[in-house]
């Protein structure tokens, strides 16, 4: 059974709110990481520094870490396998107007975001793994998967 959290972002068609062009745009920054566990720490602690810095979502950085953290290492574990060879890409945006904006591309085949469990209910409450998807919707503003769910935009306002 899929989760409600999950299903009310994965329905919209409509494009995320924010532009990463113009003249509200504070700060955009494109990073590609070897599908290795141990990169996602330091390419977090990167663009979270920028995020504070620049006051782009002033309070909620602690959301945007953990969404973001979540993010990438979902891409590296299901999306590449966790092979170095293959790539990750992490877009950021950061717009006065609306907050920031966060996309993550990996090479993998993608996945249905409305067929996850929910972590929430019955036996899944002890599994070890599997609140990733869920905690980026709950922390984050708007979620679309696409590409099959092998790219991720999230927005914070």
């Amino acid at each position: 059974m899929a989760s409600a959290a999950v299903a009310k972002y994965v329905s919209s068609n409509q494009p995320l709110a924010l532009s990463t062009e113009g003249e509200n745009v504070i700060f955009k920054l494109s990073v590609t990481l070897a599908a290795d566990c141990k990169a996602v720490d330091p390419v977090v602690d990167g663009i979270m520094h920028m995020v504070r810095q620049m006051h782009c979502s002033a309070g909620k950085e602690d959301a945007i870490q953990i969404a973001l953290s979540e993010a990438l290492a979902n891409a590296v574990v299901h999306g590449a396998h966790a092979d170095v060879r293959k790539k990750i890409e992490c877009e950021v945006s950061c717009d006065k107007t609306h907050g920031v904006l966060i996309t993550v591309r990996d090479p993998g085949r993608g996945f249905d975001p409305a067929r996850l469990p929910s972590p929430v209910t019955g036996e899944n409450l002890y599994a070890q793994h599997g609140r990733g998807i869920y905690l980026i919707n709950q922390l984050m503003d708007e979620v679309k998967f696409l590409k099959n769910g092998a790219e991720i935009r999230m927005l914070k306002r």
